[in-house]
């Protein structure tokens, strides 16, 4: 794990768990179906912070006879339960939370505190998503936009705070609209709307984060980018007449297996080759340190593998 991704787990993790505490206390002082909603929101994010950490400390270990290429995708399974918890404990409930207040109205009580612990609450979750966005520059390419880098990119930590971060601003938003208009008009049912948004709100966030997930538990390519780099360097080889054919697959956010077949000078001796395709696993590694496990074919080009690559078409 990056200490980007570790940063900004523990800086929503904090601001989670404040804000959790203070949501509660509001609930208790003004019987607000929004604040509820909200307190198992953020009970559920400061849960999901300590999965996410529980993965990085979990993919950091060291590879087994049963596991040859390690634990790297621990990161993208605990995130897939972060995305599982985010659905149940925090949509379902507030879904259902704000359903039950519709069919029984409660009178909210106290809505100066309960403003006043969304508007600290919204201030606290603009200092973790700060955190969140700050860290994921250190990440992103400047020229890619926020939601491609959540689509895109391997580090499963960085989308999943940011997601959690601008989904916990939006839910204070309708929070504070219904607990506002609620007393505005008398009408307790603009609060359990409050609760009911914030629901569905968790469960569209949820959905994105279990598809993406899921696609990286599966096994995506290496980025174009990454790709172009790593044919580049096989090509640029001595004695390499060209690439064949090349496969790439993330064994873990920082971790890539490559796949090639490669054909070689006919002139070269065994023991040649050999040393051709070592320095052609030294180039790989020079220019993508993260291509941790390398495997390299001699071949030649039939008439029947019409293309000299073949292009990766999963995600990038």
């Amino acid at each position: 794990m990056t200490d980007g991704s570790r940063k900004a787990i523990f800086a929503a993790f904090f601001a989670n768990l404040g804000i959790a505490i203070s949501k509660f206390v509001g609930f208790l002082i003004t019987g607000s179906a929004s604040l509820l909603a909200e307190t198992v929101h953020s009970l559920a994010d400061t849960g999901n912070q300590m999965l996410l950490f529980l993965g990085g400390k979990r993919a950091a270990k060291t590879e087994t006879e049963h596991h040859p290429f390690g634990y790297g995708r621990e990161r993208y399974f605990w995130a897939f339960a972060v995305a599982l918890v985010l659905f149940s404990a925090g949509g379902m409930f507030a879904l259902y939370e704000g359903i039950s207040k519709l069919r029984h109205p409660h009178e909210v009580e106290s809505m100066g505190v309960a403003v006043t612990i969304l508007l600290v609450a919204i201030a606290l979750e603009s200092y973790s998503l700060r955190t969140a966005v700050r860290e994921s520059n250190h990440v992103k390419d400047p020229d890619t936009g926020w939601w491609s880098f959540i689509r895109h990119t391997k580090q499963p930590e960085l989308p999943v705070v940011l997601l959690e971060d601008v989904g916990a601003l939006i839910g204070l938003f309708f929070a504070l609209v219904g607990v506002i208009l609620s007393q505005v008009t008398g009408n307790p049912r603009w609060d359990a709307m409050g609760s009911v948004m914030i629901g569905l709100l968790l469960i569209v966030i949820a959905i994105v984060l279990i598809v993406e997930m899921k696609s990286l538990l599966i096994g995506e390519s290496a980025s174009s980018k990454t790709q172009e780099a790593i044919a580049a360097a096989i090509t640029s080889t001595a004695n390499v007449d060209q690439l064949i054919h090349m496969r790439t697959e993330h064994l873990g956010p920082d971790e890539i297996l490559v796949g090639a077949k490669v054909e070689y000078s006919s002139s070269l001796t065994a023991d040649e080759l050999v040393a051709a395709i070592n320095a052609t696993e030294d180039a790989i590694r020079a220019t993508t340190p993260a291509a941790t496990v390398i495997y390299l074919g001699p071949d030649v080009l039939r008439s029947d593998h019409p293309d000299l690559i073949a292009d990766e078409t999963t995600s990038t």
